[in-house]
């Protein structure tokens, strides 16, 4: 874990070494003045020597100014390291989720990426920040001001080490106890931005079911989770500062008195005022180093459990790696399924997909049916290479999709899933995710081919109309053209619609698909539908039910043959069809 994130520090290497270091000069300049105060004490007020007074003054001057300097410049150093860090680390998350399979993805809930991306870094951030500057300055200020404390006086210096020895003891009990809960909140934080995060999407669904105050509620209890964990450790954590503060005047009370005592009793040979006065600063420093390291601990304890969260992101891998020697040209669209297996992982009991071999020529239309969950986008998903197989092999104009670089294959393998995404920005940016570098008419063609045309035209600035994020402002069926569209950018081999004219009427999803049998020839098109009506004009279809092919010919002749497919044409026929037949559209 920490392997893995030192190697985000790149060009902020060089701060983090800074850092420590002016917190060491730091250090050392106020180790020394109390020793100088000491002998204007000592030298300079109990002698009457205005000169020495001015001198060393003068020096502790010098010295503070020194120290300030450093403790300025560590504290520049140390946030330029832990800023940067931060941004390294979000950079390289951010960077790796693109890398992710779909398999990777699955391992991730949304709102867990987002509060590892947010909350977990900005903890590793301030962690790395105090590490850099108070676990370096706080052991070396106490080590330092105890070294000095016995050189003064090594019976008094005693009252401190004890003190140390059992503050430190009762300190650590706590922050283990405290630790336990610290752990148990920030994952806490994934269910509280996953609440936020489906309200705010489903806003819509919520208000139409009236469920404001029950996800209201739902809310309500993932932030009193949070809330009652925190409450627990600082339950803990609150009790060493008086614990603290009573260690430190007992300590100022015990060294006063045994102090005063020595210097009576040996007329100022033993111990002088100026040494008394010394050890009196020394032990501020000893203890408050302390008390300063037990917060470090806490804030460190806590980041560690963030850093783990980040670590799992940043060393996740993608299972699907390019070869040694990859194809980068895909020569035509024809498929074949060569007794394909799938599952999603290895712990499903049975495959989604069982022992599938298929055929599909070039340039053929095939349209794919069956039930909910018989594997009809799982079996398209690993035309694409989106997901590995199990067992077998699928190969593209000819070649195992595992010997191509994936990024030619899936420019050349284009996909419109079922859930349509856009995002915001005017349509032709939109259109332009297909190709960054369509011109303008291959972008109307494209629309022109999918029926989108008709009504980008009719908006108020056409292709230049804004886009609100996910579409909001546009219906279904016209989200679902313009990711058609979006798709045929990449005048891909192979076409694949999931679904993607379910929000589209009859008519208009006719229209459609005699456009693309017409005008893309030669590219491979595959159409899930659930209606027979989408599909029954292809050159052939397959029949999908329970993650296995049970009919793969053409609408006439799977009426003969296939019971399923007939079952469902005759269900869907004598309900009357879709319900517009003259291009309306929901």
């Amino acid at each position: 874990m920490i392997k893995t994130l030192s190697k985000q520090l790149g060009e902020f290497k060089k701060d983090s070494l800074l850092t420590p270091l002016f917190m060491v000069l730091e250090v050392l300049m106020e180790t020394i003045i109390p020793l100088l105060m000491a002998s204007i004490i000592d030298d300079g007020v109990e002698k009457g020597d205005i000169r020495h007074i001015c001198v060393v003054g003068a020096g502790m001057v010098v010295l503070a100014a020194i120290g300030l300097a450093a403790g300025v410049l560590g504290g520049a150093y140390g946030a330029r390291a832990s800023a940067g860090l931060a941004r390294n680390l979000r950079q390289a998350m951010f960077e790796n989720i693109q890398t992710f399979s779909f398999a990777s993805i699955d391992k991730f809930s949304t709102s867990s990426l987002i509060t590892r991306l947010t909350t977990d870094i900005t903890n590793v951030q301030n962690a790395y920040q105090m590490i850099l500057r108070m676990c370096v300055r706080a052991p070396i200020s106490m080590i330092c001001a105890m070294a000095m404390a016995f050189f003064l006086s090594p019976e008094l210096a005693c009252v401190y080490l004890v003190a140390v020895i059992v503050l430190g003891i009762i300190l650590a009990l706590i922050m283990r106890r405290a630790t336990v809960y610290f752990k148990q909140a920030f994952p806490k934080y994934d269910d509280l931005n996953a609440s936020v995060q489906e309200n705010v999407s489903g806003i819509r669904v919520v208000k139409a079911y009236v469920r404001e105050q029950f996800e209201t509620s739902k809310f309500m209890t993932a932030s009193r989770n949070i809330y009652n964990i925190f409450v627990k450790a600082e339950r803990q954590v609150v009790i060493t500062m008086p614990l603290m503060f009573g260690t430190v005047f007992t300590c100022i009370l015990l060294i006063s008195w045994l102090g005063a005592k020595m210097i009576v009793s040996s007329g100022q040979t033993a111990l002088t005022t100026g040494e008394l006065t010394s050890l009196l600063a020394y032990c501020m420093n000893i203890l408050m180093s302390l008390m300063i390291l037990s917060m470090v601990f806490v804030m460190v304890t806590m980041s560690m459990a963030s850093a783990q969260r980040i670590a799992q992101v940043l060393e996740e891998k993608s299972e699907l790696e390019n070869p040694a020697d990859p194809i980068f040209e895909v020569p035509d669209g024809s498929i074949r399924f060569d007794h394909v297996s799938f599952r999603y992982n290895e712990t499903c009991e049975s495959p989604v997909l069982n022992d599938i071999s298929l055929d599909i020529r070039s340039g053929e239309t095939v349209g794919i049916i069956g039930g909910t969950g018989s594997g009809k986008t799982s079996l398209v998903n690993l035309i694409s290479r989106l997901y590995d197989v199990s067992a077998g092999a699928i190969y593209v104009g000819g070649h195992d999709v595992r010997c191509y670089d994936m990024e030619a294959l899936r420019n050349q393998v284009a996909v419109v899933l079922q859930k349509n995404v856009l995002f915001s920005g005017s349509v032709i940016e939109n259109l332009r995710w297909g190709n960054e570098h369509a011109t303008r008419e291959e972008c109307v063609a494209a629309c022109q081919v999918c029926c989108a045309d008709e009504f980008i035209s009719k908006m108020p600035d056409g292709y230049d109309s804004h886009v609100e994020r996910g579409g909001a402002n546009l219906s279904g069926g016209q989200r679902q053209r313009l990711c058609i569209a979006r798709a045929l950018l990449k005048k891909p081999r192979v076409l694949i619609l999931d679904d993607s004219t379910s929000a589209v009427d009859t008519a208009t999803d006719a229209k459609i698909r005699t456009a693309l049998s017409t005008q893309l020839a030669d590219t491979t098109k595959i159409i899930i539908a659930q209606r027979v009506s989408s599909v029954q004009s292809a050159d052939r279809i397959i029949v999908m039910d329970d993650g296995a092919v049970c009919g793969f010919d053409t609408h006439e002749r799977l009426l003969e043959t296939n019971a399923i497919y007939r079952s469902v044409y005759e269900s869907q026929t004598q309900g009357g069809g879709d319900f517009d037949e003259n291009g309306g559209e929901d």
